[in-house]
């Protein structure tokens, strides 16, 4: 499979795709991304602009699909926001980020999972598609979460003071409701988590968005979904 990649939304997470892909296929594969514009992504998700957001990706996808890609992936969860809208106007199969975690959480008997990322993953509560696994997020910090998740993604790097708010959110949301693990439910959050132990266990999104991905390169499992 000729996978196509929307980058660039922003540059860190596109990067950690990359390497964990490559880690992942464990040899040569197809793979071409294509450069999108996170400001512009941000303005839409902060408006809600879905169908602006759709069809720029759609411009993206065309681009992809002439360069022969057999299937597409957003490198954003937080770009997941006009999924359906984008499925629509596609012209490839798009593999959905959000989708595969709630079998996820299941299969790892996980009955509730702490949520960090953009202001509308916390707060639709990765968009309403965890039916599996109930989902908490700090609904009176999503502000500040948000703005500071917005920050990091759009430098490519985080403060130790950046790290110390995402950590100690994911503690209250591990000791005041629950949580058996915290969902890094944003694709630069690597950049506050890696390499550091917070005190809880982390799922990182990216990474079972990335196993999918592998598996469909490799031909492992299922077949590409079709496009609707």
């Amino acid at each position: 499979m000729h996978l196509g990649l929307i980058g660039g939304i922003g540059v860190a997470a596109t990067i950690a795709y990359y390497q964990r892909l490559t880690q992942a296929v464990g040899g040569p594969f197809d793979l071409t991304i294509e450069h999108g514009d996170v400001q512009t992504l941000i303005a839409n998700n902060l408006t809600d602009a879905r169908d602006a957001q759709a069809a720029i990706y759609a411009r993206h996808i065309d681009r992809l699909a002439r360069a022969g890609c057999d299937a597409v992936a957003i490198t954003s969860l937080g770009g997941h926001f006009c999924f359906a809208e984008t499925q629509a106007l596609s012209a490839l199969p798009l593999i959905s980020g959000v989708e595969p975690l709630d079998r996820f959480f299941a299969d790892q008997g996980l009955a509730r999972v702490g949520l960090l990322g953009t202001r509308v993953v916390m707060r639709t509560r990765l968009y309403g598609q965890l039916d599996l696994t109930d989902s908490v997020a700090l609904d009176d910090q999503i502000e500040t979460l948000g703005q500071t998740y917005q920050d990091v993604a759009l430098s490519g790097r985080c403060s130790d003071a950046q790290r110390a708010t995402f950590f100690a959110a994911g503690r209250q949301m591990v000791d005041a409701f629950g949580a058996q693990a915290i969902v890094l439910a944003g694709t630069d959050l690597n950049l506050a988590f890696d390499g550091h132990d917070p005190g809880f266990r982390v799922v990182d999104a990216l990474d079972v968005h990335v196993d999918l991905l592998a598996q469909l390169i490799r031909g492992d499992t299922g077949h590409i979904p079709a496009k609707r």
